[in-house]
């Protein structure tokens, strides 16, 4: 049974003005009770819209050319692979635990949608520095690598000389949906004639690959000899950047030793909070209202995620795909940027504090650590007069530098919102993808643009090939 409970918080109260007594700076720079309520039926309505088209897929109802494409089906995931596609969900952890057994390396091959969700659980779930550790001490589990998101040939060579400096036995999770991206169809033929070359014939069994049935990239693993059962299926009905609870985002995470099912729980957890719940107790919806009132009324259309601590920075390169491909179209569509404090307080702090008002911040941190807390040590040397400091944990400083930068802003009306995880594991890590899915979906068509589908993407892509083909 899942607990439909959530844990993830959102607090809007550095946005939201409430004091009867609030002077025209702060009306002018925040948002009112009052806006809120006039919003409100619209956004639920916008929510009934996004129910509606997942219940059209799942009925396999006719899109309607207006919603065209409607790759919504990322919704109802959570429920499916943890009840009536269960066996699927089982198939990608016995075949995670066979490939982390029999490798010591894995190189996961895709772009966008297709590795940011991987990577995204990688860094905030696993050791900082799993792959320096010892089998052992990473659980018996490979070392993880990522490749076929750019086109660097010094970072591929880097990988390939890492890969060749030892007998280690490494192996290949190619993701593609359209099996035909440049990037990881470039990087899979580079990287499998390595492979042929360290296994020989064994080397088609190291290879696993998720794209569309019939793909390019399908039909090339077939011809590889690459076994039926290690070929999974990209959901025709899920789009690449909303893909991270299919095989995509799952199967390469249960490689890292991660709770899958746990991450399934969260989103689920989340999906039963979305259909359920008032503004208050919402998430999706507030951080919705919130999001899209402060751009449209209070020109913030860079919207800033701040992280407080490295683990989580992925996840907000995983969001900014999200929200750029989602939205940018049509002329609108806010601009994300992710930062990770305290280390951009020293590169763009002095610009959020007395630049352009156009931003909205959002802090996402945990409340608890995942591991032993560093403390800062007494010395009998103070000259760098830190003694002050000493028993102090890293978290204690951390807890500080945000707080502290919260109430700098707050002072100068720059307005603040707050993500807050329980710890960084993997159902709050579900919880928080479904909640910025779903928000997306929402604001789509709060702003009359269809979130699935990248027209603009495709632009650079013929572009590119006609020089290729010219060359």
């Amino acid at each position: 049974m899942v607990e439909e409970n959530i844990t993830l918080r959102y607090d809007a109260s550095g946005v939201i003005v409430t004091s009867p007594n609030a002077g025209t700076w702060d009306r002018e720079t925040g948002l009112t009770e009052e806006d809120i309520r006039w919003l409100w039926p619209r956004l639920t309505a916008c929510r009934d819209e996004v129910l509606a088209d997942v219940a059209a897929r799942v009925a396999g109802r006719p899109i309607p050319p207006e919603k065209a494409p409607l790759d919504s089906r990322f919704a109802d995931l959570p429920e499916r692979l943890l009840g009536p596609d269960k066996a699927l969900t089982d198939q990608w952890l016995d075949t995670a635990h066979r490939f982390a057994r029999e490798l010591e390396r894995v190189v996961i091959l895709g772009i966008g949608g297709s590795y940011m969700g991987a990577r995204a659980m990688f860094e905030a779930c696993c050791h900082p520095y799993h792959n320096e550790l010892p089998r052992e001490k990473r659980n018996s589990r490979p070392r993880i690598y990522f490749e076929g998101n750019n086109v660097d040939s010094d970072a591929m060579r880097g990988l390939l000389d890492l890969l060749q400096a030892d007998d280690a036995p490494w192996g290949i999770v190619v993701i593609s949906k359209s099996g035909s991206t440049l990037e990881t169809a470039t990087a899979f033929r580079v990287f499998m004639d390595a492979l042929q070359a360290a296994a020989g014939n064994h080397s088609a069994q190291r290879v696993l690959a998720v794209s569309q049935k019939g793909s390019r990239l399908w039909r090339l693993c077939e011809a590889l000899g690459v076994p039926q059962n290690q070929l999974f299926e990209f959901p025709e009905d899920v789009g690449g950047r909303f893909s991270v609870l299919t095989a995509v985002g799952l199967l390469p995470a249960a490689i890292m030793g991660l709770d899958i099912r746990a991450v399934l729980q969260g989103a689920a957890a989340m999906n039963a909070a979305f259909r359920r719940d008032t503004f208050e107790a919402n998430p999706v919806l507030a951080y919705t209202a919130v999001c899209h009132l402060m751009e449209s009324r209070r020109q913030a259309n860079i919207r800033v995620l701040a992280t407080w601590g490295k683990r989580l920075e992925a996840v907000g390169l995983w969001y900014d795909q999200l929200l750029s491909e989602s939205l940018g179209k049509n002329g609108l569509g806010a601009t994300p940027l992710t930062v990770v404090n305290t280390r951009d307080l020293h590169s763009r702090g002095q610009q959020h504090q007395q630049g352009r008002r156009d931003k909205l911040f959002t802090n996402l941190y945990p409340q608890k650590a995942s591991f032993p807390t560093v403390q800062v040590p007494r010395w009998d040397h103070d000259e760098d007069q830190l003694n002050v400091l000493a028993a102090k944990t890293i978290g204690d400083i951390l807890t500080a530098a945000r707080l502290g930068t919260k109430d700098a802003y707050s002072q100068d009306r720059r307005r603040t919102a707050e993500i807050t995880l329980s710890r960084l594991d993997e159902r709050s890590l579900g919880e928080l993808f479904q909640m910025l899915m779903l928000a997306t979906a929402v604001e789509g068509r709060l702003i009359g643009i269809n979130p699935y589908g990248q027209p603009g993407v495709e632009a650079y892509k013929r572009c590119m090939q006609a020089y290729l083909k010219g060359q």
